[in-house]
């Protein structure tokens, strides 16, 4: 039989679980440390109204214990469940998939859990049931990967949580926070760099339509034309994948006026480089191609693909920081647009035009 605790405080450097078996408690912390329940609850907190020298005999208490608060503990104490929701569209994409890992790394590192819920169909009911479900699972935040128009109104129809949201891709409303990569400046730069190797226009092979990304990328190719007084050919609509890249770029191959293209992805710009090799037109020697993104495997495209670099990491790592600061600030927080740069990485498959 396993003997009965002593009475009174446990020895310096020996755990109550030496004694009883059992996993230390809190009232056990605050038994040792001659205080409340309640003021071993705000040390846990970070509350401000603790003493000093109170807060490190509580904190020595615990270190003797081995007392571990466990989340439900420190829920309970706060009001908070130190767990966030992240919703994601059409998550196997590089992109989120990037921000994903970067939105639960620096989750862990602030000491939330991640409840993330991945949806593959795109519709407006299962975009209402995740929001239902982080709701019911008492989130404290909720960061919503978004990158098609639909899904803002869909969300800002759907959500009710009561807690702070911070939208990647397309805000909801006017309150609701935002952060994404800079599309219109980083499709700017490709077509400029195009523009500025001596190609009189620049043709494109766009994201589908819907996408905030691949409206933004295609607008600012137009107006970078146009500032330019360049010709703006219409654009080829793909589907983010290398087979689109590729059935469009067979038919950009066989219009010998076309020697510079910009794609709003890099798997396009892949389809688009394998559709031009097969048709017998060198790249950059005829044809240069841009694309976006900077895939790992960019750098390893024959040729090597000159691309424009979105940060995704930072993305997740901005979004989180700044769902956290709206979770604990006091009251209302301003609605916070953030644009995360982008940079053109020149490569082997962009060079001056073939000379007539």
């Amino acid at each position: 039989m396993t003997p009965s605790a002593p009475d009174g405080p446990v020895p310096k450097g020996r755990s109550r679980r030496n004694f009883a078996g059992a996993r230390p408690v809190m009232a056990d912390v605050a038994r040792m440390a001659g205080v409340s329940k309640q003021t071993v609850s705000r040390v846990l907190n970070d509350h401000p109204a603790v003493r000093t020298e109170t807060r490190e005999a509580v904190q020595d208490a615990m270190r003797t214990l081995g007392y571990r608060p466990s989340r439900s503990a420190r829920s309970l104490a706060s009001g908070r469940t130190r767990m966030l929701g992240v919703i994601s569209f059409d998550a196997a994409r590089y992109g989120p998939a990037s921000i994903l890992t970067a939105i639960n790394t620096a989750a862990q590192e602030a000491g939330y859990l991640v409840s993330s819920i991945a949806l593959d169909t795109a519709d407006h009911d299962t975009a209402v049931e995740a929001v239902n479900r982080l709701s019911a699972e008492g989130a404290d935040g909720v960061i919503a990967i978004a990158p098609q128009l639909w899904v803002g109104r869909t969300l800002a129809e759907a959500t009710d949580l009561g807690t702070p949201l911070v939208v990647l891709e397309n805000a909801l409303d006017d309150e609701t926070s935002l952060v994404t990569g800079d599309s219109r400046t980083g499709a700017r730069k490709a077509t400029e760099h195009l523009l500025g190797l001596g190609h009189t226009t620049v043709w494109h092979i766009a994201g589908p339509t819907g996408w905030t990304s691949a409206h933004h990328r295609l607008t600012g190719w137009q107006s970078t034309l146009r500032a330019a007084g360049a010709a703006v050919p219409d654009p080829l609509v793909g589907d983010w994948s290398a087979g689109a890249g590729y059935d469009l770029g067979r038919r950009l191959a066989r219009r010998p006026e076309v020697t510079a293209v910009f794609a709003s992805n890099d798997q396009m710009a892949l389809g688009l480089l394998h559709a031009l090799h097969e048709s017998g037109r060198s790249v950059p020697g005829d044809v240069s191609v841009v694309g976006y993104d900077d895939i790992p495997e960019a750098a390893h495209f024959l040729p090597p693909l000159t691309t424009v670099r979105t940060d995704f990491a930072e993305i997740g790592t901005r979004s989180l920081r700044l769902l956290v600061d709206r979770i604990d600030g006091p009251g209302e927080s301003p609605r916070i647009d953030t644009l995360v740069p982008v940079d053109l990485v020149v490569r082997a498959s962009s060079a001056p035009p073939p000379v007539r």
